[in-house]
């Protein structure tokens, strides 16, 4: 089967084996291209396995399902909790990063990984409820709900999936984006534009200019929600943090509120939100076209948000 790899921190399109082992098979149908693929490619952090955490397809009966990426020991304290995110397995039990992803025209995933669709959504959309769920959990870590005023900075696919997040919460949301593509998106999902003081400030864009102005727009004893990843560590304004007392929420990835994972909340909301895959995927390339489709997502002052791989 083809599969997307990266070598010698490149993207390229090989000859695999079909998937064995224990588990399910899924027929991929979507895999998107993710931020952190782009800056893994040519890092110290290049997986060395079938790139692709955000993905969906359909199983051996033609039902369409989206995928939990993530494979966890389900015994260690946290995921008995619940914040099986944060696993004592260690990131390397995440697909596409430490295991195979969904880069490819199969995979094999353990059962407790597929996330049931609504009737009407399509595997070739499911991909964005890996980022949806992103969102879903910050937007839970920080307890964001009605009336709050919430602004989001970064316009990329984790922003504007938090506005969705944010707003099915109840919260009034604004948006600060660097290009025109985002913040006609972000105006399509109900977002203004970001100016003033906010209860919470959800930050998504993983810069030290980011970081300034979310301290400076969260208003006095409020909260600054972490969305973005921090490859080359962070430099906190730290005067104006402390003077405001802000509250600082990390989030990574997504877990269990109770019985209900955030992934099915996701599956959820991309259900109650049907103009999301058409506002959110610009771009849609077959599997052979990998290579096309990366250096798409890397451009995105030419309107890229999310781009898709299809099987």
């Amino acid at each position: 089967m083809r599969a997307v790899r990266c070598r010698g921190g490149e993207v390229e399109v090989v000859d695999l084996p079909e998937p064995r082992g224990e588990g399910v098979r899924v027929r991929m149908r979507s895999a998107g291209i993710c931020g952190s693929d782009l800056h893994m490619l040519g890092s110290a952090f290049a997986p060395r396995v079938t790139l692709g955490h955000e993905m969906a397809g359909e199983l051996a009966d033609g039902t369409a399902v989206a995928v939990e990426p993530l494979v966890i020991c389900g015994d260690c304290d946290c995921c008995l909790r619940g914040d099986y995110n944060l696993c004592r397995g260690g990131p390397g039990h995440l697909m596409g990063v430490g295991l195979d992803g969904g880069m490819s025209e199969a995979i094999v995933v353990p059962e407790r990984c597929l996330v049931g669709l609504a009737p009407g959504v399509l595997a070739r959309d499911a991909c964005l409820v890996e980022p949806l769920a992103v969102a879903v959990h910050g937007v839970r870590l920080a307890g964001i709900g009605p009336g709050d005023s919430v602004a989001v900075i970064g316009g990329g696919t984790i922003g504007l999936c938090a506005v969705v997040a944010a707003r099915a919460a109840g919260a009034r949301v604004s948006l600060s984006a660097r290009y025109d593509a985002q913040r006609e998106a972000a105006a399509r999902l109900g977002a203004d534009e970001a100016r003033g003081e906010y209860d919470v400030v959800i930050e998504s864009a993983g810069t030290d200019s980011a970081l300034e102005t979310a301290v400076e727009w969260t208003r006095p004893g409020g909260q600054l929600l972490l969305l973005a990843i921090y490859w080359d560590g962070m430099a906190m304004p730290g005067i104006p943090l402390c003077l405001k007392e802000v509250r600082v929420v990390p989030s990574s990835m997504y877990g269990r509120d109770g019985d209900r994972r955030d992934f099915d909340h996701a599956a959820a909301l991309l259900a109650q939100n049907p103009e999301l895959p058409e506002i959110l995927i610009t771009h849609r390339y077959s599997l052979g076209d990998a290579v096309q489709a990366f250096e798409t997502a890397r451009d995105r002052a030419q309107g890229a948000i999310k781009v898709v791989l299809e099987a």
